[in-house]
């Protein structure tokens, strides 16, 4: 029961990373709030939640209505008047339009940039006002090691989240005077949904070889590294931009053709 007593939030909660932040979160005996917009899905998965004796509610969210962001925030101060911890996991890209810097549309480009950084910094000014009356508060940032590494492709996602690295950073320098801590899980591949439907068996093959950790993570391994920064063990730490990747990124970068070699034997 690590996050007893605790009010959290997630965004884009009802699968993959987000939902196991929830499940984990309640499982600490936090209430969580999913938020999400699809408010039937929301309320068919908090409601198995709830039916295993966990506290879990929902409210509304649209990552494209950027005033829901704000409004969510107030609604779960509304209800619980507080809230101790956000997790910012929204996140979009279109593997098909985000291209390299040849190919990209200066349009598509923008609007990923917007939509990205706009999920974390609204609700993150709109948690702030509270989090300064309580003198306490966590937020967590799911960015990814794309915003650490180059790509060939996915200029716009890559873009936005090394950006959201850098908020992270400078919400935890402005919020620590109020003991607002702020932190970033980056996870590498991760088996959601969203890989699998997105990623060709190819291009997952091809991305784990340059993976030590010769597999994907999960998303409940995704929430543990998420639950270190909402629990108060993580009291003394902010500002940290930590990455969930089984090491992608580490090794020399002919790492993967030595494995590859390897494999032809």
């Amino acid at each position: 029961m690590r996050l007893k007593g605790k009010i959290a939030l997630v965004t884009a909660s009802t699968r993959g990373i987000g939902y196991a932040c929830v499940e984990r979160f309640a499982k600490e005996g936090a209430t969580v709030y999913m938020a999400a917009r699809n408010l039937e899905l929301a309320k068919e998965k908090s409601d198995e939640l709830v039916a295993r004796g966990y506290d879990v509610k929902y409210v509304y969210n649209d990552a494209y209505k950027y005033e829901t962001y704000s409004e969510m925030i107030e609604e779960v101060i509304k209800n619980e008047g507080r809230i101790d911890i956000l997790v910012n996991n929204f996140g979009t890209s279109n593997p098909q339009k985000d291209l390299d810097i040849e190919n990209i549309s200066y349009e598509y480009f923008m609007e990923t940039l917007n939509v990205n950084i706009s999920s974390v910094f609204i609700s993150s000014q709109t948690a702030i006002k509270y989090m300064k009356e309580q003198k306490s508060g966590s937020i967590i940032n799911i960015s990814s090691i794309g915003g650490l590494v180059p790509d060939i492709s996915q200029l716009a996602y890559g873009t936005s989240k090394a950006a959201i690295n850098y908020l992270t950073r400078e919400i935890a320098v402005q919020g620590a005077k109020y003991n607002i801590r702020c932190n970033a899980v980056l996870p590498g591949m991760t088996a959601t949904d969203a890989v699998m439907d997105n990623l060709t068996p190819e291009f997952q093959e091809f991305f784990l070889k340059h993976t030590p950790i010769r597999r994907m993570g999960t998303p409940e391994e995704m929430a543990g590294a998420v639950l270190y920064f909402a629990d108060d063990d993580s009291a003394y730490t902010t500002g940290q931009i930590m990455d969930v990747s089984g090491g992608f990124g580490q090794p020399t970068p002919v790492y993967g053709d030595m494995i590859m070699m390897k494999n032809k034997r």
